[in-house]
């Protein structure tokens, strides 16, 4: 059948991973052209090519072509296998790039996947081992991925630009997911959140912490924030410090936001009490856009709603990001399936900005090569 499956072809090095993800689930293979080749250093990036090795890794007889310049990428995915990995990522990107892209493929592998990750844990660019592990892992047992094997534990943190972190990520296969309903948020309930430094004075996560509560309490007073100081081997090899808060509803909704400082010389220094306070401002941001799942998950949430079974799943998010449309996109090219995008304003949901209810129709995704016991 992989012979038959007719080869994708894109041009340029935007959405490489959603390409690479999406091609490896549905099994079809994939050509990009022209990655970067206007520029003066042309091909794939350090990170590019540290995360194609990545899939090559969680899979089972892939083809990768890359030709001399690296400006072509050919690849025919081969079956998920999973098992117990380690991977040392590219310090230019943090270990959220390749997690984000892990969590989508876990699932669906032959033996249930445990990778050790090495690199960057919280940087400004995507989201952080923290977020992931508050808001990744209770939207995946709404699909009824769950278990106690599912679990991301942060062994060292690493700021850039040097890194130094590591973190376990393992997750259990399933045959087929649940299909879900989820289209009231509810009320947010309390408040959450872990204000973390690293070759910096501890003091640092407390002033964050208090200029966080400042703007924070005036609307709930179920605040916790936690405050991390890794000391030693594991506080990775460069300094900094930052703060991630997340709110959670009645109805189990997790919505978060985050904020790093500065990477060692690079950009003015920022001040914990000014972290903090925007911070907080972020996440009010959030959860005005709102929805039952936060924009950094909005794809994840699609992915596994399209994967699900042949059964109608709804849920509702906050204004798409344009990385979530675009991934619409890829959705309906692999898998052609199309989602029924309903708009709710203000008015009709009572709370914050407008609404997109998404529906669609599972296409029956079945795990093929978990071995049943």
């Amino acid at each position: 059948a992989a012979g038959e499956a007719q080869c994708l072809s894109y041009t340029g090095c935007n959405f490489l991973r959603q390409r690479l993800v999406l091609a490896t689930l549905s099994g079809r293979p994939l050509k990009i052209r022209k990655i970067r080749a206007k520029e003066e250093d042309p091909g794939l990036r350090d990170f590019e090519a540290s995360f194609i090795r990545l899939i090559d890794k969680v899979t089972n007889g892939s083809r990768i072509e890359i030709n001399q310049t690296g400006t072509t990428l050919y690849y025919q995915p081969g079956l998920l296998y999973g098992g117990s990995l380690e991977h040392d990522c590219s310090p230019s990107r943090g270990i959220g790039y390749y997690l984000e892209s892990l969590l989508c493929l876990a699932p669906f592998m032959k033996h249930p996947l445990k990778i050790v990750l090495r690199g960057v844990t919280n940087d400004q660019v995507d989201p952080s081992v923290d977020v992931l592990k508050a808001t990744a892992l209770p939207l995946l047992k709404k699909f009824g991925i769950d278990g106690e094997s599912l679990e991301i534990k942060i062994n060292r943190r690493g700021m850039p630009p040097k890194g130094g972190g590591e973190i376990v990520f393992a997750c259990p296969v399933r045959k087929v997911l649940q299909p879900v309903q989820f289209t009231d948020p509810g009320k947010i309930k309390r408040i959450r959140g872990t204000a973390y430094s690293v070759r910096v004075s501890p003091q640092m996560a407390n002033r964050m912490v208090e200029s966080a509560r400042g703007i924070l309490n005036k609307f709930l007073p179920d605040i916790y924030i936690y405050t991390d100081h890794m000391k030693g081997v594991s506080s990775g090899k460069s300094p900094g410090f930052g703060m991630c808060l997340t709110a959670e509803t009645i109805n189990g909704t997790v919505l978060s936001a985050e904020l790093a400082s500065n990477p060692q010389g690079q950009g003015a220094a920022v001040l914990p009490e000014e972290l903090g306070q925007n911070c907080a401002k972020l996440l009010l941001e959030e959860i005005y856009r709102g929805g039952c799942v936060d924009s950094t998950n909005q794809s994840l949430a699609l992915l596994l709603m399209t994967l699900g079974q042949r059964d109608v799943s709804k849920v509702l998010l906050g204004p798409l990001s344009p990385y979530t449309i675009e991934f619409l996109r890829h959705l309906r090219s692999f898998f052609q399936i199309m989602f029924k995008i309903e708009t709710k304003t203000a008015e009709e949901a009572h709370t914050g900005g407008e609404k997109v209810l998404m529906t669609c129709v599972g296409i029956g995704f079945c795990n093929l090569s978990k071995t049943i016991r």
